[in-house]
């Protein structure tokens, strides 16, 4: 019995093929890992996680959890969309101190473009903040990430979340209530793409594809021409 199960596990593996995923155009169209399926239609929909170090190459960013979707599957390879991110749970254990303040801020926002996004936002105090100070510091990270939601496209809005400069927006506001340690976006979760969203995403890769495409074709046509005259005088020479 155990031996056809056996069997059969090495069968269904035996037939699924691996495909390289991207991160999308507005991550630098990274590679970002692998995953299996034995029909590419299995892939559309699928969540695959890596860390902000993969992409960047900036080992203080590997607490930062990304979450990609993929959206295309062309070939062998699979493209994604941005789905969410999270800092990892011992990194935010670690940011608690006795006798400071944890403060935290839950906003879900719409961006320029349509998206809906929940946000997550952390304050870490030096000291233990009031009641009056903390409801302060919540406002001044409400009206940021509100303020910035309504002026940005989602591909920069989620960036500027990712990437910390929508936190060090509010930490320099939030500080001049109180001392703070550190303050940042820590987890965000895309929870509607407008209907002509996803196609214009797809789009958007379509066209990085092409224009690769067209680079590495340039770059090997300009190889071929500069070997050119080489064989030409050679041959003269001969």
């Amino acid at each position: 019995m155990s031996s056809s199960r056996k069997a059969k596990a090495v069968d269904k593996w035996k037939f699924k093929k691996w495909y390289v995923v991207y991160a999308p155009p507005y991550f630098g169209n990274k590679e970002i890992g692998v995953t299996p399926a034995d029909d590419p239609q299995k892939l559309l929909g699928r969540v695959i996680e890596t860390t902000l170090y993969d992409i960047t190459g900036d080992f203080n960013q590997i607490h930062v959890i990304l979450r990609f979707q993929i959206i295309k599957v062309e070939g062998e390879n699979a493209y994604t969309r941005f789905k969410g991110h999270e800092w990892a749970r011992d990194y935010l254990r670690s940011l608690v101190r006795r006798k400071t303040s944890k403060i935290e801020g839950i906003f879900f926002v719409r961006t320029k473009d349509g998206y809906r996004v929940k946000t997550s936002c952390v304050a870490f105090t030096v000291t233990r903040a009031k009641t009056s100070q903390k409801h302060a510091i919540r406002k001044i990270m409400q009206q940021v990430i509100e303020k910035k939601a309504q002026e940005l496209n989602f591909k920069d809005f989620v960036q500027e979340c990712v990437l910390g400069k929508i936190g060090s927006e509010i930490y320099n506001l939030a500080k001049k209530i109180m001392p703070l340690r550190k303050c940042d976006i820590w987890k965000s979760e895309v929870l509607e793409v407008p209907p002509e969203a996803l196609q214009r995403e797809i789009e958007e890769i379509t066209a990085v594809q092409e224009a690769m495409a067209s680079a590495a074709g340039s770059g090997s046509s300009s190889s071929s021409a500069s070997s050119s005259p080489t064989s030409s005088s050679s041959s003269s020479g001969s």
